[in-house]
């Protein structure tokens, strides 16, 4: 048995806006193996980038997370998700506009449902924010993977013009504020 057999992994599916953001973001982390874009939370079978986009299938851009309990924990992965995106506007992040832009966590087991709602809580009481979260919390359900031209898309195209003026700087955020959780070879 190998030592990634041995490793306990875990699951973790979040929406903030676009997914290319929270990809860039979260596969820069150490105990993160693995971050992919996709789609969940709506009723269109195998969506496409294009119905997603379109707003009519009811999914949301979300990432799903497979990282390891022993090097970063759900609650951590979730302080960062709420420092790199704005839970408080409604289907919307920046000039991402509708539905499929929504900020939800996607709970796979009640461990984590009771997690994401005490951090709501404590941050919404902390005032963090002049207006109220609106970040869903919801069961998990089947997860679509986003197309391949999607897959580390920021890594791949740093110079394009959305990812300079909007991923970019959710990276940065990363790396200013949580730099003790990054990766020494993140971005490779």
């Amino acid at each position: 048995m190998t030592a990634l057999e041995q490793t306990p992994l875990a699951t973790a599916t979040l929406a903030g806006g676009c997914f290319w953001c929270l990809e860039a973001v979260f596969t820069r982390l150490r105990g993160v193996h693995d971050v992919r874009s996709g789609y969940t939370g709506g009723y269109t079978p195998n969506p496409t980038y294009a119905e997603v986009c379109e707003g009519h299938s009811g999914h949301a851009e979300a990432v799903r997370i497979t990282f390891d309990e022993n090097l970063i924990a759900f609650s951590t992965l979730l302080e960062v998700f709420f420092a790199v995106h704005d839970p408080t506007t409604l289907n919307r992040q920046g000039h991402d506009i509708g539905t499929q832009y929504r900020s939800a966590i996607f709970c796979h087991d009640a461990q984590q449902r009771a997690q994401a709602e005490s951090l709501m809580a404590e941050l919404a009481h902390a005032g963090h924010w002049p207006d109220p979260i609106v970040t869903q919390v919801v069961d998990a359900g089947v997860f679509y993977p986003a197309e391949m031209a999607h897959y580390r898309y920021f890594d791949q195209h740093p110079g394009q013009p959305y990812c300079r003026a909007v991923v970019g700087p959710k990276v940065a955020k990363l790396q200013q504020y949580f730099i003790h959780l990054v990766k020494e070879t993140s971005g490779t």
